[in-house]
């Protein structure tokens, strides 16, 4: 296997800034859009209408703020250990609004940052694979530093998305890296930092995602 492509930091950056913004977008453009509303309309009915999209949506881009902080911030300094708690409370804002359904079972324990960042980018990947909606079970095993993350995913039309264990990897099939697709090519990134081997196959009637510690 060909050694993993690397992005210079500039590009790395922004390319993380453009998906971040395009998952904002979306629900900062529908309060804009409830307030335009409720300047004009004076019927009491369409202003609750808007009103609950301004609050609705509100809800939404704090989830997914929130969700970003700690997948893509940097949360604390070097070293720092983050909540494993922390993480299932973004988490369930996160696919709150989403099909699939999510169970977590986890100890809630102190694990390094790296680590809490992997499991919820692994999340954002795994929901990827139950488009039509499903479930979502997340577990957390082990002892550090052999802590196991591991996420079962099932569903109607399950898949694996395309290209993505090729992005984890870190050598996209084009061997191009844009906004579209940093996301699982930054959870290679983060699993490589973290001394883990991430595995994404298709067993049976699942999707399982496993990131464990890397053997020499």
């Amino acid at each position: 296997m060909s050694a993993p492509v690397e992005l210079d930091s500039l590009d790395l950056a922004a390319l993380i800034s453009s998906r971040l913004c395009h998952d904002v977008i979306s629900p900062v453009g529908a309060i804009v859009n409830g307030l335009e509303v409720l300047e004009e309309e004076k019927d009491p009915a369409m202003r609750e209408i808007a009103l609950d999209l301004v609050r609705k949506s509100a809800e939404q881009a704090s989830a997914r703020l929130q969700f970003a902080r700690l997948a893509f911030g940097a949360a604390g300094s070097a070293g720092a250990q983050i909540d494993v708690g922390d993480a299932e409370q973004v988490a369930r804002g996160f696919v709150r609004d989403a099909k699939a359904e999510m169970t977590w079972s986890a100890p809630r324990v102190l694990l390094p940052k790296n680590k809490v960042k992997l499991l919820l980018n692994l999340l954002v990947i795994a929901m990827g694979t139950v488009p039509r909606g499903g479930t979502v079970v997340v577990t957390v095993e082990g002892n550090e530093p052999d802590t196991v993350l591991k996420i079962v995913t099932t569903g109607p039309m399950l898949r694996i998305p395309n290209g993505v264990v090729e992005l984890v990897a870190g050598q996209p099939e084009d061997g191009r890296v844009d906004a579209h697709v940093i996301q699982p090519f930054y959870t290679g990134l983060i699993a490589r930092a973290s001394g883990m081997t991430v595995s994404i196959e298709m067993e049976d009637e699942t999707v399982v995602l496993q990131a464990r510690t890397t053997t020499a």
